[in-house]
Formats: structure tokens, sequence, C-alpha cells
């Protein structure tokens, strides 16, 4: 994690990562009047600084930057922080979303984004990454794991520790509020970030994929894909649940 100290600042700090000074300038002022303090950098050194003096409660990270571009960043971030992310593109492509996605970017929008699109996906993200659980739990135990719900970490009984995002954590614990049940792509969308799947969505797959990484799930009977409906996590064990 960073080792650096929360501002006093009241509102939600959002810092935004674009080499585009026109677009940090377009970003701050729109942010700023919907009472956001917003933090900017033009490139990932700058970023960096602005990190040891400055906790963000979410970051906007471009992926075409100048020296380390957008996705390395994010890897590195990933790293030391759950802070969400949204990932910022000018392209398109599916490939830079999903390469995003799988090194734990939360969501991502292109540059031709509708501000009040990108406003109602900060917000989204930010109710989601300061959602407590719903039941009060603080650890869940299951299979050969212990879900740190506080932390948002998971422990293998082997030692292993596993940091999650915004993204994997919500993903997770829908699972675990819905055992060896069916859930749509709608569902985990929803949960996600906070609207209906997509015709084709492909970010809902690289996030199961990620989860299954994370729970050793090679074989795929841990999460179990329902073709044309969706995914169910398997459990066959009781899961422990210790409230706070």
């Amino acid at each position: 994690m960073f080792s650096y100290e929360r501002s006093s600042m009241t509102n939600k700090v959002i810092l935004v990562v674009d080499d585009s000074q026109d677009i940090l300038d377009a970003l701050s002022e729109y942010l700023e009047r919907s009472s956001f303090t917003v933090i900017t950098a033009l490139e990932g050194n700058e970023m960096w600084k602005k990190l040891e003096i400055v906790t963000p409660d979410l970051i906007i990270l471009d992926i075409m930057l100048p020296g380390d571009d957008g996705l390395t960043l994010c890897q590195k971030l990933r790293l030391q922080s759950q802070v969400p992310i949204i990932m910022l593109t000018a392209v398109t492509d599916d490939a830079d979303r999903i390469a995003g996605l799988e090194i734990g970017a939360d969501d991502y929008i292109t540059k031709s984004f509708n501000p009040r699109e990108l406003l109602a996906r900060i917000k989204a993200l930010l109710r989601r990454s300061t959602f407590s659980h719903s039941q009060g739990e603080r650890t869940l135990k299951f299979m050969d794991w212990t879900f740190d719900t506080l932390k948002r970490q998971l422990k293998h009984e082997d030692g292993e520790v596993v940091s999650l995002s915004s993204a994997d954590y919500n993903l997770l614990t829908l699972m675990l509020d819905s055992p060896n049940q069916l859930l749509s792509r709608n569902d985990i969308a929803q949960a996600l970030w906070g609207r209906d799947a997509e015709p084709l969505e492909r970010g809902i797959d690289v996030q199961i994929s990620r989860l299954r990484k994370q729970l050793r799930d090679d074989d795929r009977n841990t999460i179990m894909t329902v073709r044309h409906r969706g995914y169910m996590l398997v459990i066959d064990s009781h899961i422990n649940r210790i409230k706070f």
C-alpha cells in the first residue's frame, strides 16, 4: 500500500492522469462542479509524486502516456493499492480495454465519452468501493480460502495472500452471497459497473478469468460457466461467516 497521508479535504479526491492539458482542464472543471477535488498529472513520474502527498479515492488513467503507459502504471498501482481505477482510452478497439481489466482496472471509458456518463461511472464505482458487506461480516471462510472483507484480501490456507481490486471484491462478494446459484451477465455487470451488460461484453469474461486465477480455479470447476446464461460459484462446503 502507499505510504502517504490522507488529505484533510472532505470531498472525494480524484486523480486524473492524461498527457493532454486540455483534457485535464476540462475534466477538472467538470468534476469540481460536481463537488470533487481534482488532482492532475501529465505523465507517470508526476503521478507518483502526487501520490506521495495525497491519497485519491479514485484514479482516471489515460492509456496513451509518455514514458510508462497507462497499462504499465495500472499494473504497478495494483501491486501497491486497491484504489479504484478507470482507464481512459482514445481508441474503440477492445484490446486495450481488455488488457486494462486483466491487470486490475475497475472500469474503462473512451475519450468520446459524455461527461455525464463518466460522472455516473465515477459515482457508481465510489459507492461500490466504499460499500460495507450487507451482513456486517468481517471474514468469510470457504474451501481453502479466508476472505477478509475489510482488508479486501483473500488468504489461502498455505499462506498466500491475494489483494483484490474493487471489481474483484464486488464480483467475489456477489458470488459468495449467492453460492451455487446462477448469476446472469446482467447480474454481474450491475455488481461491477452499475449497468446492464452490453451485447458481446467481454469485460465480464475478463473479470471472471481474473477471479478464477485468484481462486486457483484452473479447471473451472469452482466458477462454472453456464453457456448463454451466466456463471455459478460452485461450493460443496459450508461458508463460515464471521460477524464484526
